[in-house]
């Protein structure tokens, strides 16, 4: 079942049947990907619709922000189960894989790695690290590319950011060689490693993760939760709107 909400089909589901069903697909399968927007991926879907076509390419899309769906409730619109991004990324690699399994990274510092590794006893992890403004570089672009497709894994983890991963995933799908499934999850794998601190459970569960991250590097995402992501609330009121006048 899933949920239109601003655009875009979100599947109704939480994180551990999420990670649940992407755990089911065959490592032979033809790749295909999963997104997880929040407030800010939404926000910048609506001023840049030529992104549209990465986040309609997936084949699941997850909703990653506990607001976005509060404010959607609150306003009487139907809202799928919020399915978190990182909550995924940790039961996948906690819960679902197999013993010693090869997985795939495309991002992730290269030092933190090894506390990922030896956190979740990963196996052999391909991994590649692309260049800042690699998606502004048709031969770095390539290159990512080229690393998913020649070292093909059941799940293959695209951290490097929105909307960098979900375009990165749209292209690997395109080329028709690639296989598994890429899950573009952001920063889900620093926290994951033990190197950035995530907010503490009551945080996330009340809606207030976002206010631990601006906390945690206000130089680098004050801008973006506090003046442009808060648009979200009024995206939703004009859904809303239109519902009611349509």
């Amino acid at each position: 079942m899933t949920v239109r909400r601003l655009g875009l089909d979100f599947a109704d589901l939480d994180a551990p049947a999420a990670a649940s069903l992407i755990a089911q697909q065959s490592a032979d399968a033809s790749f295909r990907y999963v997104v997880t927007p929040n407030a800010d991926h939404l926000v910048r879907l609506a001023r840049h619709p030529e992104l549209e076509a990465a986040y309609a390419g997936a084949w699941l899309c997850l909703l990653d922000s506990r607001v976005v769906a509060r404010a959607a409730w609150l306003l009487g619109l139907a809202v799928p189960r919020v399915a978190p991004g990182s909550d995924v990324t940790a039961l996948l690699l906690s819960a679902h894989l197999r013993p010693k399994e090869r997985v795939t990274i495309i991002g992730l510092r290269p030092a933190w790695l090894p506390a990922l590794v030896r956190r979740y006893g990963l196996g052999e992890v391909a991994h590649h690290n692309p260049p800042m403004g690699f998606e502004r570089d048709a031969g770095a672009f390539r290159a990512a590319i080229d690393f998913v497709v020649a070292h093909p894994t059941r799940l293959t983890f695209l951290a490097v950011g929105s909307p960098r991963q979900e375009l990165l995933a749209a292209a690997i799908a395109a080329t028709g060689q690639a296989r598994g499934v890429g899950l573009c999850i952001g920063a889900s794998l620093a926290f994951l490693s033990g190197t950035t601190q995530r907010a503490p459970m009551w945080m996330r569960r009340s809606g207030l993760e976002w206010l631990h991250r601006v906390a945690s590097d206000p130089r680098r995402l004050a801008w973006r939760y506090l003046v442009q992501d808060p648009a979200v609330f009024g995206l939703l009121f004009r859904e809303w709107r239109r519902m009611r006048t349509g």
